[in-house]
């Protein structure tokens, strides 16, 4: 009497080459086929293993892997393991199917700091007005945050990690320390939202950082600008005034409206109403996004021609 289970040896196994599918027992099959690798010859053939199976009255087929990979052995061990879902009602594909999708899943989230930076970037840069504020940003997470964070996954970050950047830079460049802190945050928070990562931010602020670091105007000062004495103006005016070149004339518009300077040699002529007097900066050159409307003296608008 033919056996029902265990039919073929690693002998039979490691012979077949005639292609067809041979069966063990239990639904383990040996299938044989012709070779379809690019430069096959005649006679090659591939062996791999398939299981057969019937769930909800359907006749099912699953692939057990190729004979170079799984002996006999191990194929009887994956088709033992798949007939146990079977009789549980369980199928044993969608259970794969299963898997992989969350293994494919698990992948996804496996995504560095560095990635996440770049992803950022990316998807912020569009409503940067500056071009080169990408490229800034790029460059400070590169000299100070990918060193120690760049290559390990984004969900891996943590307050450590953080304090391992901003320490040997807060006493020392402070304003530097602090956009890189607020970068990194902003970086943490996008692949939170993304949900490559969960939990709180390791570089928030305020209540946190704050507590491991000294507040940025305990070490540095701000140093603004030297302003020049009242009673200076009126003579430095005079001489501005009595300049034919077009940056003399730029810089007094400036100081008569009181904007920054890029807002002032961006003017177009468009943009002032000398009936009324009122220059309109659009939105689009504001740091606010905001229109501004500068009210103009009769010297103003004269040095706006420039």
């Amino acid at each position: 009497m033919a056996r029902s289970i265990n039919n073929l040896s690693a002998v039979e196994v490691a012979k077949k080459a005639k292609p067809g599918t041979y069966g063990d027992g239990g639904g383990l099959y040996l299938q044989v086929a012709k070779s379809a690798a690019k430069g096959a010859q005649e006679g090659d053939v591939t062996k791999s293993w398939l299981f057969r199976f019937m769930i909800g009255g359907k006749a099912r087929y699953m692939g057990l892997g190729d004979v170079q990979t799984f002996s006999l052995k191990e194929a009887r061990e994956r088709a033992r393991d798949a007939r146990q879902k079977v009789t549980d009602g369980i199928d044993p594909i969608e259970v794969r199917k299963e898997k992989k999708a969350t293994l494919r899943a698990e992948d996804a989230k496996r995504v560095t700091f560095k990635q996440a930076s770049e992803r950022y970037i990316t998807a912020h840069s569009a409503g940067w007005k500056n071009a080169k504020h990408a490229e800034q940003w790029r460059n400070t997470l590169a000299t100070y945050a990918w060193p120690v964070i760049g290559d390990l996954p984004v969900a891996k970050v943590d307050t450590a990690h953080v304090m391992q950047i901003l320490e040997p830079i807060w006493a020392t460049k402070t304003e530097t320390a602090t956009r890189v802190r607020g970068r990194v945050e902003l970086v943490l928070d996008w692949a939170k939202a993304r949900h490559y990562r969960s939990g709180d931010n390791p570089a928030r602020w305020r209540g946190h950082l704050d507590k491991l670091l000294p507040a940025r105007s305990k070490v540095a000062k701000v140093e603004h600008h030297a302003a020049m004495p009242y009673a200076g103006l009126p003579p430095f005016m005079a001489q501005l005034r009595s300049m034919g070149s077009i940056s003399a004339r730029a810089l007094e518009f400036t100081i008569l409206t009181a904007v920054r300077t890029g807002e002032a040699i961006g003017v177009m002529e468009g943009e002032v109403d000398f009936a009324n007097k009122l220059w309109t900066i659009p939105a689009a050159r504001m740091k606010a996004d905001r229109p501004h409307r500068v009210p103009l003296s009769d010297r103003a608008i004269a040095r706006s021609r420039f």
